[in-house]
Protein backbone atom coordinates (compact mmCIF):
# COMPACT_ATOMS: atom_id res chain seq x y z
CA UNK A 1 0.00 0.00 0.00
CA UNK A 2 1.00 3.39 -0.52
CA UNK A 3 1.52 5.89 1.76
CA UNK A 4 2.69 8.80 0.04
CA UNK A 5 1.61 9.13 -3.80
CA UNK A 6 4.10 12.20 -3.94
CA UNK A 7 7.14 10.53 -3.72
CA UNK A 8 5.82 7.08 -4.30
CA UNK A 9 6.47 5.34 -0.67
CA UNK A 10 4.92 2.08 0.09
CA UNK A 11 4.46 0.90 3.45
CA UNK A 12 6.73 -1.89 3.21
CA UNK A 13 10.01 0.62 2.96
CA UNK A 14 8.55 2.36 6.02
CA UNK A 15 8.39 -1.10 7.49
CA UNK A 16 11.87 -1.54 6.47
CA UNK A 17 13.31 1.57 8.03
CA UNK A 18 11.30 1.14 11.35
CA UNK A 19 13.24 -2.43 11.24
CA UNK A 20 16.83 -0.60 10.56
CA UNK A 21 16.00 1.94 13.44
CA UNK A 22 14.57 4.94 11.38
CA UNK A 23 12.22 5.79 13.99
CA UNK A 24 11.83 9.42 14.15
CA UNK A 25 10.15 11.91 12.46
CA UNK A 26 13.02 14.12 11.37
CA UNK A 27 15.22 11.13 10.55
CA UNK A 28 11.93 9.38 8.47
CA UNK A 29 11.61 13.00 6.66
CA UNK A 30 15.05 12.73 5.50
CA UNK A 31 15.14 9.54 4.82
CA UNK A 32 12.78 9.69 2.31
CA UNK A 33 13.12 13.63 1.23
CA UNK A 34 9.48 14.74 2.44
CA UNK A 35 10.98 18.26 3.19
CA UNK A 36 11.83 18.49 -0.71
CA UNK A 37 9.86 21.06 -2.79
CA UNK A 38 7.12 18.78 -4.81
CA UNK A 39 5.20 17.24 -1.63
CA UNK A 40 1.97 17.74 0.31
CA UNK A 41 3.36 17.25 3.67
CA UNK A 42 0.31 15.13 4.58
CA UNK A 43 2.00 11.65 5.07
CA UNK A 44 4.68 12.41 7.52
CA UNK A 45 2.50 12.00 10.69
CA UNK A 46 1.45 8.83 9.33
CA UNK A 47 4.82 7.40 8.44
CA UNK A 48 5.78 7.57 12.26
CA UNK A 49 2.58 5.77 13.23
CA UNK A 50 3.61 2.86 10.43
CA UNK A 51 7.01 2.99 11.94
CA UNK A 52 5.55 2.48 15.56
CA UNK A 53 3.90 -0.84 14.21
CA UNK A 54 7.17 -2.19 11.94
CA UNK A 55 9.61 -1.74 15.13
CA UNK A 56 7.17 -3.34 16.90
CA UNK A 57 6.60 -6.35 14.77
CA UNK A 58 2.57 -5.85 14.45
CA UNK A 59 0.72 -5.26 11.13
CA UNK A 60 -1.70 -2.75 10.82
CA UNK A 61 -5.76 -3.52 11.11
CA UNK A 62 -7.95 -2.02 8.24
CA UNK A 63 -9.30 0.38 10.46
CA UNK A 64 -5.86 2.30 10.73
CA UNK A 65 -5.85 2.43 6.80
Amino acid sequence: MYLCLCRGITEAEVREAGRAGCVMPCQLKSKFGLTESGNCGRCAKNIHEYVEIAVQGATPSTADR
